[in-house]
């Protein structure tokens, strides 16, 4: 009961002078919903960053690929091979292509020279492409062998004129006739602005001299997962075909620059966050500083009538457990809500045991705040001498 009595003063004292510390509560709450939010989306932002990379020279795009030996047949990529490397560990997608250099057409009796592409579906998800105008080819043009292809921009400029204009127009590349159906451009299409690509099983059929698919582009989820795979991906070529001239480009000095960014920004986040929780802190040191010296008379009243060092000690303790509690509690709301938020905004749900954790994690750190913050002011609370206190003014 003694307890019970205890807890309910320190909470009728807080509420008494909520006031007081409604700006340290403020300052607790909002570190500790920053707390939440990170912990709980970090690896969804590190996700949804990565769909961004390939502005900085794709640092989570894999180049696997079987170069040319002497006097030796060029290896080329087996569908059970592509598979394979598919379930690694860390891979998000994967795509073979085949290529013809120097191929060429003609438009109004001019020639143009560019190379061309034969590709998958998942090309343009593996390198985040977008059409600028009309659209890419799917898996249903791919298992239909269709007879269409994708212009880069800046090819479609030099022969239409505008890329609009190019849509629904017929090329004739070997001989054969192909429709314009969508415009690859944007900043992520880089030198491909210049290419042509068409469904690789239209390529491959059609085509004269195109490459068979030598060549594997393999994105990860994340670029931690970077040197795990690129690691693991000539064992897995081994154990499924040939691997002579086997070759894995992966661009590390784009990738060790993201690393180095994200790890400043990751590290001034949570220093932002832990600074302001411990300046909360300070704020109740100081606060509890100020209210045991405003309250001395009344805590040599109550050590006059009966009150034990101990009973100073922990109304005191209480109190300041009181305001770290309170405002984690009001933090943890304020964290859900902001993750229900990113959630949209981002379209994933993070695992809702990982919310508790962090949840769990907050609070012992708001009560270790707490007695950290509260314990010298109660010590010097109950220390103080009756008579002394009873005279202060």
């Amino acid at each position: 009961m003694r307890y019970y009595d205890l807890v309910r003063v320190s909470v009728r004292e807080v509420v008494r002078k909520r006031r007081r510390y409604i700006g340290v509560m403020a300052s607790i709450a909002l570190g500790m919903a920053g707390f939440i939010v990170i912990i709980t989306m970090g690896n969804d932002l590190k996700k949804n960053f990565n769909n961004d990379l390939d502005l900085l020279g794709g640092a989570t795009i894999i180049n696997v690929m079987f170069e040319q030996q002497p006097l030796e047949r060029q290896e080329w990529f087996r569908d059970r091979t592509l598979d394979a490397l598919a379930r690694i560990p860390g891979v998000s997608d994967i795509t073979k292509v085949a290529l013809k250099t120097n191929a060429l057409t003609t438009w109004h009796d001019r020639i143009f020279g560019f190379n061309l592409v034969g590709c998958e579906a998942n090309y343009w998800k593996v390198f985040s492409f977008n059409a600028a105008e009309g659209r890419l080819f799917d898996e249903r043009d791919i298992e239909e062998g269709a007879r269409v292809c994708v212009v880069g921009v800046d090819l479609a400029r030099q022969m239409f004129g505008a890329g609009k204009d190019a849509i629904g127009k017929i090329l004739s590349i070997d001989d054969n006739l192909y429709t314009v159906v969508g415009i690859l451009g944007g900043v992520r299409a880089g030198d491909r602005s210049q290419f042509v690509f068409l469904p690789i099983s239209t390529a491959m059929a059609r085509v004269v001299n195109i490459s068979m698919p030598y060549s594997a582009y393999v994105r990860c989820a994340t670029w931690d997962d970077v040197a795990p795979v690129s690691k693991a991906i000539p064992g897995v070529v081994k154990a499924n075909q040939i691997d002579r001239g086997l070759r894995v480009n992966v661009a590390w000095e784009p990738l060790k620059q993201v690393q180095r960014i994200f790890w400043w920004v990751e590290l001034f986040i949570y220093s932002s966050i832990v600074a302001t929780m411990i300046l909360g802190g300070f704020g109740i040191w100081n606060i509890m500083m100020a209210t045991v010296t405003s309250r001395t008379r009344e805590i040599g009243l109550k050590k006059a009538m009966g009150a034990l060092d101990t009973d100073i000690l922990y109304q005191f303790l209480f109190e300041a457990l009181c305001v770290t509690l309170t405002s984690s509690v009001v933090g943890v709301v304020l964290g859900r809500v902001g993750i229900e938020y990113m959630s949209r905004m981002l379209g994933s749900r993070p695992p809702e045991g990982l919310f508790f954790v962090c949840l769990l994690l907050g609070l012992v750190f708001a009560a270790v705040l707490g007695i950290g913050a509260g314990l010298y002011p109660s010590i010097r609370a109950s220390r103080m001498q009756v008579v002394d206190a009873m005279r202060y003014e």
